[in-house]
């Protein structure tokens, strides 16, 4: 890798000849193809946009010129020919490089970028910045196709269009968010053919116009006007993005770093904001012998030479399996419960549910506020629909699931995937917020199950729960065993915990996965001679008050340990509740801190949060000191 040993930053990737940049590309995706074999991660998306990322750097000047990328999926390449090469092996290793893309990593990471559809919003806030200040250079926002399933890139083109302000807009179209694009945007980008001649004949036109209307005088303005928007009718292939205000050049073969440069090249001496569309294939150079689009997404670590992922250890599924595998078999017996997810089907296991009752399975794209109200208006006609999206992706839905799920009090069931600590994706995919926004929720019922068959009980139990919606949690994660069939699982009682444990001296109220590390450490403090009860708190909303009000009698110190943010909580929820009925009864709450962690292997996260055995067995321990060394 001759010449990628020689980038340290743009200005080296500016040295180069043009007949340099293919092979410089080809170097940077095997690299990315040799690196991420190792570290796993988002290698799709990168592969696609390597001779995007190319000519980005050769045709403008970051950082003076800000590149501003969609969702970060995009950004291993950049981060290679930024400066950040040799630490690439790092890449979402505890210390390392972030995967996503972040300001505080290089100054070549204009907008941290990890969920899609932010990039056009905040570089038309960029643009909107520098003509304030009087300054003068390039704003580029890099948005995957995917993005345009979002509403917020078109609320972004909405108000830069009408503002004529100076921005660029890179539309990267390879057809694929993670699994295929859905909708009419993706067919509406489909239809466009490539072909040049459109865009020269439309300017030729414009041109003919303006020129026409200054000789014969302002009677014909009104009649150019029409004539011009007839002629980009019939000759433009970007129609929705002109009528945005954009000026469309395009579709460009994405791969092609020539055409590229010379687009951009062309563009730069344009004002106002325009759209560049290229095409580029996703996962491209992967070494797959029968490619799998959606896989190329993001792979756990795989042989670089063939692609095929290396063994994982043995043990039992995945909480997100078992979670498919559950409603597929419930939907035989529930013919009118529905799937949705939000262009996450595997992520999800939605993807095993959609193999059985393709006709009740909905991916609506990168869009969770539309998913959340299009699963209140399907449960408005008597549908049950789970709606199953990733504990920080279902954050963009948040108004809709007040407005329009639990005011009307709608039996939507909300399974959330990768809550609590995520491991390698880090900060922007943190499921720790989760159970403090739904107990806010007015009328929200929220569960945490133990394990894979609890999971089981309580998706029956959602489903015979009419009275409002209901939503469930579990990690990213392996469950502690494997799960019986459904058919030989029962509903759990509604509104009902689980005492694990009977103690005297001390209660721990665990939270879903936290019930294990809750009672090895409740095993080892009674070697220690430490009586600790655990309390399987499975329901944290509806409480349990009549084990609740039984505990609080015979404990005087109650420990809650969840594996979400401490800050408006299930120990801050209890410990209002506590106070009403027995306000001598302390409550200490266990969890994630009122701050951000960083990317590290989930065990590792839970380790640093106190979340394992040992960390609660201390705490505990402490605790218990404290309580005894108070005079009675």
């Amino acid at each position: 890798m001759a010449l990628l040993e020689s980038i340290r930053g743009p200005e080296d990737v500016k040295k180069l000849s043009r007949e340099q940049l293919q092979p410089l590309a080809d170097e940077v995706r095997q690299r990315l193809i040799d690196v991420v074999s190792g570290t796993g991660g988002h290698i799709g998306a990168g592969l696609g946009v390597v001779e995007l990322t190319v000519a980005l750097i050769t045709s403008f000047d970051s950082p003076r010129d800000q590149i501003v990328w969609d969702v970060g999926h995009q950004g291993y390449p950049w981060k290679i020919l930024t400066g950040r090469n040799e630490r690439l092996p790092t890449l979402r290793q505890q210390g390392g490089l972030n995967g996503f893309l972040r300001r505080s990593e290089s100054e070549h990471d204009m907008f941290g970028a990890g969920h899609a559809g932010t990039a056009m919003s905040a570089a038309f806030g960029m643009a909107t910045a520098r003509d304030l200040k009087g300054e003068h250079y390039h704003v580029v926002a890099v948005v995957g196709d995917g993005a345009l399933t979002c509403g917020m890139p078109y609320e972004g083109m909405n108000n830069a269009g009408h503002s004529s302000r100076d921005i660029i807009m890179v539309l990267n179209d390879n057809g694929m968010s993670i699994a295929p694009n859905v909708g009419a945007i993706n067919k509406y980008l489909g239809s466009i053919i490539a072909s040049p001649f459109t865009n020269r004949v439309r300017e030729k036109v414009k041109h003919l116009i303006e020129a026409s209307s200054k000789l014969l005088g302002p009677g014909v303005v009104e009649f150019s006007k029409k004539a011009e928007e007839s002629i980009k009718n019939m000759w433009s292939p970007g129609m929705l993005f002109e009528e945005l205000g954009f000026r469309y050049f395009g579709p460009i073969d994405g791969h092609n770093i020539e055409a590229m440069l010379n687009t951009f090249d062309l563009v730069k001496t344009l004002k106002g904001p325009r759209v560049v569309h290229v095409i580029t294939e996703k996962g491209k150079g992967f070494p797959l012998s029968e490619p799998d689009l959606e896989k190329f997404h993001a792979r756990a670590p795989y042989d670089p030479e063939t692609g095929e992922l290396k063994p994982a250890a043995a043990g039992p599924s995945a909480w997100t399996k078992i979670f498919g595998e559950a409603i597929t078999q419930l939907a035989a017996e529930h013919p009118e419960l529905v799937a949705i997810t939000a262009a996450m089907p595997s992520g999800t296991g939605t993807n095993i549910f959609q193999k059985k009752w393709p006709n009740r399975f909905f991916d609506v794209g990168i869009a969770e506020g539309h998913a959340v109200t299009f699963a209140a208006g399907l449960a408005t006609q008597g549908i049950r629909p789970v709606v199953a999206i990733y504990s920080t992706f279902l954050q963009r839905g948040f108004d809709s699931i007040i407005h329009d799920v639990a005011i009307q009090r709608l039996p939507v069931i909300f399974c959330m995937d990768r809550a609590g600590m995520v491991g390698d994706d880090g900060q922007t995919h943190m499921g720790l917020y989760d159970i403090a926004y739904m107990l806010a929720v007015p009328g929200m019922t929220v569960t945490a199950p133990r394990d894979g068959a609890e999971l089981i009980g309580l998706l029956r139990c959602a489903l015979l729960h009419t009275s409002g919606p209901f939503c469930l949690r579990y990690p990213r994660d392996k469950a502690p065993a494997e799960a019986p069939p459904a058919a030989e699982v029962a509903p759990v009682p509604y509104g009902t915990w689980e005492v694990l444990r009977q103690g005297r001296q001390c209660a721990i109220l665990s939270v879903g996965v936290m019930c294990a590390p809750a009672m090895k450490a409740a095993e080892s403090l009674a070697a220690e001679g430490l009586d600790v009860s655990v309390v399987n708190c499975r329901f944290l909303k509806p409480l349990d008050r009549d084990t609740l009000e039984a505990l609080v009698q015979s404990h005087k110190l109650l420990v809650t340990v969840e594996d979400g943010t401490v800050v408006n909580g299930f120990g801050a929820y209890l410990a209002g509740m506590v106070q009403t009925i027995a306000p001598d009864v302390r409550v200490v709450a266990l969890g994630a801190q009122d701050r951000i962690y960083e990317h590290a292997p989930r065990a590792r996260q839970l380790e640093e949060g106190g979340l394992t055995a040992e960390g609660i067995a201390a705490r505990v321990r402490g605790l218990h000191a404290e309580e005894a060394s108070i005079p009675s």
